[in-house]
């Protein structure tokens, strides 16, 4: 059966093994539509934003796009002029291959930065990428776009519309340098949905922002965050006011599930957490709370315990720069109620409280009593693993 990206009608791919990666993992995918399709995508708002980043950008603008290519094993990032010809080439090879325009393809790459990309191998993995191209090639193109990831990770649903039935895939990568900003990781999400490419770009935005820009693992954005929204088209017809809502949930429930796949497998993460803040100032103070709160070093140490150590956030609420008075805080693990008015709650289960911390996913509860703002994230534990893995990073 199709999976992720292939889920949908109208789409093939491929993953292929071109070398790149030292661990002779697959680390070259290529997603392709029957035709130029309506498209969007959302990008890292990195002020070093990798090459392969910038030529997207450009190609995106028209709105029509044939392919994308994601390579693995090298971020193409902080290369220069030489990142930029190496990106232009990607996409050219592409294009002749698919005998379509250059602008109609979409370039991604990740992994390490700093490193020129080993073109030889590049050029060689989108040839064989180009012969792979298969309507069963979904498995492969997600494994061949992840990095430290130790899965690949992919999510499909269907929503029944006037129209018939339109599919909805996708497939991403991402466990480490992950807290987004506008788009995150790398991601690509394909419907059979008649969508316009202003349509796709409308659901692809609110579907992003409230679930990719709802994730961290470490605080750090990447240079090479992209997220795509491809629409094949192959439901015909125009959608009705009720149908466009259904496609737009089945996009964000896909991302979701593709955001949430990320942030689980954090690189080491044992568990995670659902920080839910309310009664801050306004949304966006809620959310800057949530980031910083479930950001803390502290706090993720306590996570990876299981310790419901209130006290680290209480700490933590203390210094992020926005209003916070210390007299109405209230903070609830697993729906015990620990703190109140800024104090602890007596008469407190600690037996069920340390359950709850030791869930796979803890549910932290903050209210500020402040105002009506709310924001919901989900964040990863700091394990050992991590630290051990990110030290040996490029050795």
């Amino acid at each position: 059966m199709a999976v992720g990206v292939l889920y949908p009608r109208g789409f093939r791919a491929a993953g292929v093994t071109a070398g790149i990666k030292a661990s002779g993992r697959p680390d070259v995918a290529l997603i392709v539509a029957e035709r130029a399709v309506p498209a969007a995508a959302v990008f890292t708002r990195s002020a070093t934003a990798a090459p392969p980043v910038m030529v997207s950008r450009t190609h995106i603008a028209n709105g029509e796009i044939r392919a994308i290519i994601v390579q693995s094993g090298n971020a193409n990032a902080a290369t220069g002029e030489r990142g930029m010809r190496d990106a232009e080439r990607m996409v050219a090879l592409v294009a002749a291959g698919l005998d379509c325009p250059a602008a109609q393809v979409l370039v991604a790459s990740t992994g390490v930065i700093g490193v020129p990309l080993p073109m030889d191998k590049v050029e060689s993995g989108i040839g064989l990428a180009l012969a792979a191209l298969a309507d069963d090639g979904g498995d492969d193109a997600a494994l061949a776009i992840t990095t430290t990831d130790a899965a690949p990770k992919l999510a499909q649903c269907d929503v029944r519309t006037s129209l018939g039935a339109i599919r909805v895939g996708g497939i991403a990568k991402g466990a480490g340098m992950i807290r987004p900003d506008l788009g995150t990781m790398i991601a690509v999400i394909t419907t059979d949905a008649p969508l316009s490419a202003t349509q796709a770009d409308e659901l692809l935005r609110a579907a992003v922002d409230a679930t990719f820009n709802c994730i961290t693992v470490d605080g750090c954005t990447s240079t090479s965050d992209t997220v795509a929204l491809l629409a094949s088209g192959v439901v015909e017809g125009a959608l009705d006011a009720e149908g466009l809502q259904l496609v737009a949930a089945a996009v964000r429930a896909v991302c979701e599930d593709l955001a949430l796949q990320i942030v689980r497998d954090g690189e080491g993460a044992h568990r995670i957490a659902r920080w839910e803040i309310t009664g801050a100032e306004d949304d966006r103070a809620a959310r800057a709370i949530a980031y910083a709160v479930g950001e803390a070093q502290l706090v993720r140490c306590a996570l990876n315990g299981g310790d419901p150590n209130w006290g680290r956030i209480i700490a933590a609420l203390g210094v992020t720069g926005e209003r916070i008075d210390a007299d109405r805080i209230a903070i609830a693990i697993g729906g015990h109620l620990l703190c109140r008015d800024g104090a602890a709650v007596e008469g407190v289960e600690q037996a069920l409280v340390d359950a709850a911390a030791a869930e796979a996913t803890v549910e932290i509860a903050i209210d500020l009593g402040l105002g009506d703002g709310r924001a919901v994230i989900w964040a990863s534990d700091l394990s050992k693993l991590y630290v051990e893995l990110n030290a040996e990073y490029t050795t």
